[in-house]
């Protein structure tokens, strides 16, 4: 069996910076954007790209997540020319052992890269919020005879410390890279998306996993390794738009991004890129009550709105009761605002009851989460 590319989606991280929302859950099963979950991004992209065989690492928390991707078939990756896996830590004649890093996840698996046999493998994070047809990249992967094509953007310089930084010469063949620097030289930011040769790969990862000083991190360890080393490393450049949702701020900056650009984010003159699929909850129809006031805001299926709300995504089954007012938050699922609360700049975890006439973060002197709960189930 031969492919010319298959593809990781890398799940397992922790995702703390996220607070409780991550303590019973991975990061990648977070509901987004009212309708959807940070995971169906990436695999809605793959389906879209026509990459058909894919296969989703995770370990922290991993139950819901894997409960979700299932076999793939909300994507159309269940098809019997395609291939949706899930893969987790596994006991081995070697013994048993956590992913240690990005690169050693991609090392553990290599048995089964090698029975798919590819010409390329194409390597995502499974936490980030971007439509993207692959099929570009993968061409400028071609073309260039690279060893490693990694995607960039250009990102603000006051951000650009959260990123791999890349420098590039006028070809696009990567000169320097630097993973989270404190003086970044550079906007050109790694995305973590990355194509392989899939012998380059298997000979890299294997030289890896051999050193005793690695962490066996993608960005820590083989890109600076493969540079100092002179592989033919290229950076592929991508102008949409693409948001690492690692931080409460990050992640509800990204949701009101979507409300000032649903119009723009429902069509595209791209087929390729046009939808993202999820899960159906099977809810009634949202219902806005008469006297209800709804501003610049997006209302998924199940949600009752009574009072006010601007500027926010409310998930399926929200109520939020009469003379509630609810401004610039993200109210995930099943959340209750009763009579009179008021709640501004905020993350609503998902089951929460927001008891009436309560005022939550009227300062907005930051983003913050807010939940009722000890943070053990957020199912």
């Amino acid at each position: 069996m031969s492919k010319d590319i298959v593809s990781f989606i890398l799940a397992g991280g922790k995702g703390t910076r996220l607070s409780s929302l991550t303590r019973k859950r991975a990061k990648p099963a977070i509901s987004f954007a009212a309708r959807y979950r940070i995971i169906d991004f990436p695999l809605s992209n793959l389906a879209n790209s026509g990459f058909d065989t894919v296969s989703t690492i995770t370990q922290y928390e991993s139950i819901a997540l894997n409960s979700y991707i299932g076999n793939g078939e909300k994507w159309g990756l269940n098809g019997c020319r395609s291939i949706s896996t899930v893969i987790s830590p596994r006991q081995t004649e070697e013994g048993a052992s956590w992913f240690f890093g990005t690169a050693d996840a991609i090392y553990q698996n290599i048995d089964y890269l090698e029975k798919l046999n590819p010409d390329n493998v194409l390597i995502l994070s499974g936490d980030h919020i971007y439509r993207m047809s692959y099929n570009d990249m993968l061409n400028f992967h071609k073309k260039r005879r690279a060893d490693l094509t990694i995607c960039s953007i250009e990102v603000a310089i006051d951000e650009a410390s959260r990123f791999g930084i890349i420098n590039a010469d006028k070809t696009g063949r990567v000169i320097g890279f630097e993973e989270k620097p404190k003086e970044p030289k550079s906007r050109l930011a790694s995305m973590g998306i990355y194509i392989f040769k899939f012998d380059f790969l298997k000979r890299v990862l294997i030289e890896d996993h051999a050193n005793l000083t690695s962490t066996h991190d993608f960005g820590k360890d083989i890109i600076p390794h493969l540079i100092q080393n002179n592989s033919r490393v290229y950076t592929y450049r991508y102008d949409g738009y693409w948001r690492d949702v690692g931080t409460l701020k990050s992640l509800h900056d990204a949701n009101l991004d979507i409300i000032d650009s649903m119009h723009e984010f429902s069509k595209s003159d791209d087929d390729l890129v046009r939808h993202i699929y999820t899960e159906d909850t099977h809810s009634l129809p949202a219902y806005i009550g008469k006297n209800a006031i709804v501003d610049h805001s997006l209302i998924n299926q199940g949600a009752i709105i009574l009072g006010t709300v601007r500027d926010s995504v409310i998930s399926n089954e929200v109520l939020i009761e009469k003379g509630a007012f609810v401004d610039r938050c993200i109210i995930m699922n099943d959340v209750t605002i009763e009579e009179g609360a008021r709640i501004y700049d905020a993350i609503v975890a998902p089951h929460t009851i927001i008891k009436a006439h309560s005022v939550i973060n009227e300062s907005r002197s930051q983003i913050i989460l807010y939940t009722d709960k000890d943070g053990d189930d957020y199912e």
